[in-house]
């Protein structure tokens, strides 16, 4: 059975439609998802670009701005949706890390 395309997302991924919330270039996303994360996550400008390209074409993002070679993005409801299920999976595993390893909530 093949598997659902985009059914958990990459921390590339994540991060990426994260910083769609608000319009932003593709040079935007490279300079903005190591500062959201302390420069946990990076994301390599080719990596990004297969990124958009999947998500365009899934309708996942859309295109708002095209200046030349230059090109600006903004999350489609169906976007939202697919971060807020992946935001309800992770609070999904980590009750259930807590639940398993008897913890309480971290911070």
């Amino acid at each position: 059975m093949a598997r659902e395309k985009f059914r958990t997302l990459t921390e590339q991924m994540f991060y990426t439609l994260l910083c769609l919330k608000e319009e932003c270039y593709g040079m935007d996303i490279l300079d903005k998802v190591p500062q959201m994360t302390d420069n946990r996550v990076n994301i390599g400008s080719g990596t990004l670009y297969t990124l958009l390209e999947q998500f365009l074409g899934e309708g996942i993002i859309r295109e708002t701005r095209v200046q030349g070679r230059k090109r600006s993005y903004i999350l489609t409801d169906k976007g939202r949706e697919m971060l807020k299920k992946e935001c309800l999976r992770l609070e999904a595993q980590l009750r259930d890390y807590r639940r398993i390893f008897g913890e309480e909530e971290i911070g």
